[in-house]
């Protein structure tokens, strides 16, 4: 047999790239990014982080042990152009600053977004001050994140928790029982609802639930997917998660 090789044409341009770490237990998350990224000019890269239950703020810093290593394990070499991490509450506690700079030793040249920062911007965005705000988690992981909104200098007109205390079983929580939580809760003078939880299913809810409420509604998941859009220059179509897009 005769082979013959051949020199094969390389693609000069590529498209953005985002790598997007997931908690282990996570069932929701990669799906609302795929569902939203299936209609947008970019690509998604998950890799999965180990995370411990039950959720407390201990386990979510011991967490962040393994963050660089996770983020070298998306595509080892290549670039990326935004790393997304993938925990509302991990990011709370461990802190923002914390949490890029060890994924910037793998990655960079990336920019870096997480839920709990997506919610500041997309709320200064929409230019509210007054929130209510729903968790899955127990007490003490939601007054972390009830305690992050106030020091950022917003009102909390209201507070709601499950006391949830395994990731896995936040993944349980059946949407349309939350959709029904979430309408049924006195949310007072709020400006709007943040429902916190990469793991819970509420982005396909969003805009029943404005309707029904008369509210902006902002999710962990719907925030991050609106900020990672904003930094590879690909947020001006989508439509169906909310008033945030708009």
């Amino acid at each position: 047999m005769d082979s013959k090789v051949i020199k094969p044409e390389f693609i000069k341009k590529t498209i953005p790239r985002v790598g997007l770490i997931v908690l282990s237990t996570d069932v929701m998350i990669e799906k609302d990014f795929l569902k939203v990224f299936n209609n947008v000019a970019a690509d998604l890269f998950v890799n999965r982080i180990t995370n411990y239950n039950p959720v407390t703020a201990e386990n979510l810093k011991k967490m962040t042990n393994k963050i660089t290593s996770v983020t070298e394990n998306i595509l080892p070499g290549e670039k990326v152009d935004c790393v997304v991490y993938g925990c509302t509450s991990g990011t709370i506690v461990s802190g923002y600053d914390n949490i890029k700079k060890k994924i910037n030793l793998a990655k960079p040249e990336a920019s870096v977004t997480a839920p709990s920062t997506a919610a500041l911007n997309a709320l200064k965005k929409k230019n509210i001050n007054k929130i209510s705000v729903v968790t899955p988690y127990i007490k003490s992981v939601n007054d972390d994140v009830v305690n992050f909104f106030k020091s950022n200098n917003f009102e909390i007109t209201s507070n709601t928790y499950f006391n949830i205390k395994s990731d896995v079983d936040i993944g349980r929580v059946d949407q349309d029982k939350l959709f029904e939580i979430l309408s049924n809760i006195d949310h007072k003078d709020a400006e709007a609802l943040f429902v916190s939880c990469t793991s819970l299913p509420v982005l396909n809810i969003i805009e029943k639930l404005e309707k029904k409420l008369n509210l902006i509604v902002l999710s962990s998941n719907q925030a991050l997917i609106w900020e990672t859009l904003e930094k590879i220059n690909r947020n001006n179509s989508i439509k169906g998660y909310g008033s945030l897009f708009y």
